[in-house]
């Protein structure tokens, strides 16, 4: 084979293996290492029991395949602080479940939505 047969064999190869319609560059959930894929929510307090955050959607966030959570503090203006954790669940323990009376609502960029508080 000659070089120049070589280098159409290479064109052909690439460019049957780097598609580039919409939906192949789409994100994809990944394999079994990270199953979930990234989700991005918000969350809103119905009340604010200590004052400081205020009411209404007061972080945005999003929750890694991993687990791990990043939020945005979205007070105060213009910008909020960001805080990481290592889990989802870290992150419900610090600022949600301690908080019963602000009755939370996080809602996912899905539409699935997670209440907590009193009833």
């Amino acid at each position: 084979m000659d070089s120049e047969q070589t280098k159409d064999s290479a064109e052909e190869i690439s460019e049957e293996s780097i598609k580039t319609d919409a939906d192949s560059l789409k994100p994809k959930k990944p394999s079994n290492r990270a199953p979930e894929g990234i989700r991005a929510f918000t969350l809103c307090r119905q009340n604010d029991e200590t004052g400081i955050s205020g009411e209404g959607v007061v972080i945005e966030g999003v929750m890694f395949a991993t687990g791990h959570t990043v939020i945005h503090w979205l007070t105060p203006a213009p910008r909020g602080s960001i805080a990481f954790f290592d889990s989802f669940a870290d992150f419900l323990k610090i600022h949600i479940t301690p908080h019963p009376t602000n009755k939370t609502i996080i809602t996912f960029e899905d539409g699935e939505q997670r209440m907590f508080g009193e009833d």
